[in-house]
């Protein structure tokens, strides 16, 4: 019972009107300078690098003490006068700032009070700042006009903050990919780009090449090549470039090269797909490996606590078994290349159970049972799952689904590549997700762009690229004919 009374008083404040101000009378509280704390002042104060951790050395001065003199008004309108309080004027000498992720100790003490002034009442109140460990941050003054009536009202409910940065993880990719090539003193990973005849094409090229990611050669008409580099103003003497008359040869040429070992990754231009896919996956000159070639979007949804791997949602329309087996493998071993050493793999449908009406449940539990008996590995897989007991804890709780994956998933695996398309691009026009893709299964991995990607996800299908060729260094896979 007292502590539902002490739960009820909590949802109400009220104030100390003046007739009921003494000096000397104070208030207390304790609160955490948090990363989204720093971040978002520093949005306001128009800062551009807010500390996003705890222990994190630097936090700017104009977030931080943006923070702190809001907490300390807010203290004064919440607690000291209280409700119906006006803030007048605010004086704060800073001593020292806080850290992202440090307590914080505020004190606001009753100084003066003038009851009659010509103006109206006037409390000024001692402000005192200090961080958990004991150092002084901040003291000063505020100058407040007090409430003349007692008021108790309703804790205003205000809503979570949230920042949303999108393409946050796709940036991260991109660090992770230098990250290993600097450890391993590696070179910019050698990478054919077929038929770059446009500016766009272009210019995710010289981003990836400023990053220090790839390594170009340009395969494609040279005239026009040449012409689009002039017209977006990027310099191509450090590159090479082999002119090819049209898309098809020049993807013929660049499978040629990647086959002879001279380049190490393959990356869409302005051609279709399917002009690129098919000198790929031509049997007497292509690339084909062991496995089916496969489509993995890497996908940075906003909110989201982890990037999720989804597959195959560009390349194989009805994939049946076998095929789908290949494409789980190879969204597992992506997802090794990426650090995640022990995947959970969802395979979607439309429901979690088992009937045959829906062929794709069949073969999700199909697939699960080759997991079991080794011929899909380095994984966690459960199926058939429905999309929302693949990602949510609690409807996979709801429903009674007792499974390591659901609502834990990494990878996602689509029933057709419709279903898979229609996912991603869902996330990506109304969750706000930023997308990255690379094709996998070949001798070379191959980057498909598109004319629409932002910059951060034609830059993060590079880093996908560079990290899956160096994980190739360390385990190299099978590559014979199929």
């Amino acid at each position: 019972m007292a502590a539902a009374m002490e739960e009820a008083a909590q949802d109400w404040i009220e104030n100390r009107p003046l007739a009921q101000l003494r000096v000397g009378d104070e208030v207390a509280e304790a609160c955490r300078f948090g990363a989204q704390d720093a971040q978002a002042f520093a949005i306001l104060a128009g800062d551009g690098e807010p500390a996003a951790e705890a222990g994190a050395a630097a936090v700017p001065t104009q977030a931080a003490a943006m923070w702190l003199g809001a907490r300390l008004a807010g203290l004064a309108a919440g607690r000291l006068p209280g409700p119906g309080t006006r803030l007048l004027r605010q004086e704060l000498e800073w001593r020292a700032l806080p850290a992202a992720g440090e307590d914080v100790h505020l004190r606001l003490r009753v100084e003066t009070i003038a009851a009659e002034p010509a103006d109206g009442p006037q409390v000024v109140l001692a402000a005192r700042a200090q961080a958990g460990d004991g150092r002084l941050l901040a003291v000063g003054r505020l100058w407040v006009c007090p409430p003349l009536e007692k008021l108790r009202r309703p804790r205003a409910h205000l809503p979570e903050l949230q920042l949303r940065d999108p393409g946050a993880r796709l940036r991260a990719l991109v660090a992770q990919a230098q990250a290993a090539l600097r450890a391993r003193a590696g070179r910019p990973l050698p990478m054919a780009v077929v038929h770059p005849v446009d500016a766009v094409a272009l210019g995710g090229v010289a981003e990836a090449v400023q990053a220090g990611l790839i390594a170009p050669v340009l395969i494609g008409p040279e005239a026009a090549i040449r012409t689009a580099a002039a017209q977006a103003g990027i310099d191509l003497s450090a590159w090479p470039l082999q002119d090819a008359p049209d898309p098809e040869a020049a993807a013929a040429a660049a499978v040629a090269l990647a086959r002879s070992g001279r380049v190490r990754a393959l990356m869409k231009g302005s051609l279709h797909t399917d002009a690129l896919m098919h000198a790929v996956v031509d049997p007497q000159s292509g690339l084909r490996g062991e496995r089916r070639v496969s489509h993995v979007f890497l996908i940075d949804v906003v909110g989201w606590p982890r990037p999720l791997l989804l597959s195959d949602a560009a390349v194989n329309v009805l994939p049946d078994l076998a095929a789908k087996r290949d494409i789980v493998q190879n969204a597992i071993d992506l997802a090794h290349a990426l650090g995640i050493a022990q995947p959970k793999v969802a395979i979607l449908s439309a429901l979690e159970t088992v009937t045959p009406k829906i062929p794709s449940t069949l073969e999700a539990a199909a697939l699960c049972k080759m997991a079991e008996r080794g011929q899909i590995a380095g994984g966690i897989l459960d199926g058939p799952l429905a999309f929302d007991n693949a990602v949510s804890l609690r409807a996979a709780r709801t429903k009674g689904i007792a499974s390591a994956v659901a609502g834990q998933a990494d990878i996602l695996i689509a029933p057709d590549l419709e279903a898979g398309n229609l996912l991603a691009k869902q996330l990506e026009y109304l969750a706000e997700a930023q997308l990255a893709g690379i094709v996998l299964g070949a001798r070379v991995p191959v980057v498909l762009t598109s004319r629409a990607d932002l910059p951060d996800a034609r830059m993060a299908s590079a880093a996908l690229a560079v990290l899956w060729a160096l994980a190739q260094d360390v385990a190299p896979a099978a590559a014979g004919p199929a």
